[in-house]
């Protein structure tokens, strides 16, 4: 069932994005003719007095289709309501409909969050050390760092009992390589100071600890509405900062980031165990796969909606659209990368998911 739930909540994400598009198509009265759920054979479909609409075999994907891109479609090609008739600025609100719902729509889920669930926090301030990495544990060891440790505080900054006092000092240990940083650490009923200096590597500086929150997670919800739209526009901030970072360093450091990439298999996987273990935070694994969604789907790459847009902006510079030759060919080979790359991920995922079932075939046998 948690694969499901995981499935479902892509699934619900997608839904999302191309509801985006055809919202916006439709109230500017566009002709849309189809609107798909997922790819490949027919499951279910409902023709409407304009638009089909069709649930599909494998719901990781969706589409809304124009009578423009039908060549044997019997709407006049001078057709006012077609898409490539309307002016720029009416087709760049339908192509970037789809990234402004997923954004609307993580701010909600993170609003119901905060509202229905809670905001997780530990149940003691500080942050722990869970563990000292065996690659480059000296670097801990040689600062006077112990396993089980607790750190109040990093260059006069006091640690709470907010889950993000693990990213705040992981901020600190980054961008300060080789750079002396004082700790303040709790050892049982000892208080220690000392200094650690990072190790430098090409993602920032790096002691090489597990870090973990102190103590148990503990979840309060905001029963306050303007506190919790509050809290969960600050939630979102922080979700969409992250995320640009992560796409940052994946191109600045793309050699060490690259095997981190994650494809449809390991995001259900992930989302699974979200499912199976903490069903509470799967509203955030929601919003955090559709800020996700919607930040790909705005990169100015050929067959995704930025693509599209870069190709608007064109018009706009020429007075005039690129000849339809040359945008086909850019689309199908942007096309052609894309699922080659998701072909890629989906087969190495399923590799190591099925290394890791033979793994686990043998401990009981």
């Amino acid at each position: 069932m948690s694969v499901l739930a995981a499935i479902a909540v892509l699934a619900v994400l997608i839904l999302v994005h191309e509801l985006g598009h055809f919202v916006a198509a439709r109230s500017q009265g566009i002709l849309v003719n189809r609107f798909s759920l997922g790819f490949g054979p027919v499951l279910w479909k409902y023709q409407g007095s304009q638009t089909e609409y069709a649930v599909r075999a494998f719901p990781l994907g969706g589409f809304v289709g124009f009578p423009d891109d039908e060549p044997d479609s019997n709407v006049p090609p001078n057709d006012p309501n077609l898409l490539r008739n309307r002016p720029i600025l009416d087709r760049a609100i339908v192509i970037s409909a789809g990234v402004i719902a997923n954004l609307i729509f993580a701010y909600l889920l993170l609003v119901a969050q905060v509202s229905f669930v809670g905001i997780g926090q530990a149940s003691q301030n500080g942050v722990l050390i869970q563990q000292l990495a065996p690659e480059v544990s000296s670097v801990a060891a040689k600062a006077g760092i112990k396993q089980g440790d607790v750190i109040l505080a990093a260059d006069q900054k006091q640690f709470g009992k907010s889950l993000q006092e693990i990213d705040a000092l992981r901020e600190i240990i980054k961008s300060n390589p080789g750079k002396s940083i004082q700790l303040e650490i709790a050892r049982g009923d000892q208080k220690l100071s000392v200094n650690v200096i990072p190790e430098a590597k090409p993602g920032g500086g790096s002691v090489g600890v597990g870090l973990a929150p102190n103590g148990k997670i503990v979840r309060n919800r905001v029963t306050n509405p303007i506190a919790a739209l509050n809290l969960g526009a600050l939630e979102f901030q922080r979700v969409v900062t992250m995320t640009f970072k992560g796409f940052g360093q994946l191109i600045t450091n793309f050699g060490e980031t690259a095997s981190q990439v994650a494809g449809p298999i390991k995001i259900v996987e992930i989302g699974a165990n979200i499912a199976q273990n903490d069903t509470g935070s799967l509203l955030f694994f929601a919003a955090l796969i559709s800020i996700n969604l919607a930040i790909i789907n705005i990169l100015p790459l050929p067959a995704l909606d930025g693509g599209q847009l870069a190709f608007l902006v064109i018009e706009g510079l020429r007075g005039k659209p690129l000849p339809d030759r040359i945008q086909e060919s850019v689309m199908q080979t942007g096309l052609v990368i894309l699922l080659g790359l998701g072909i890629f991920l989906i087969v190495k995922e399923t590799t190591q998911l099925t290394t890791q079932l033979e793994w686990v075939q043998k401990l009981f046998q």
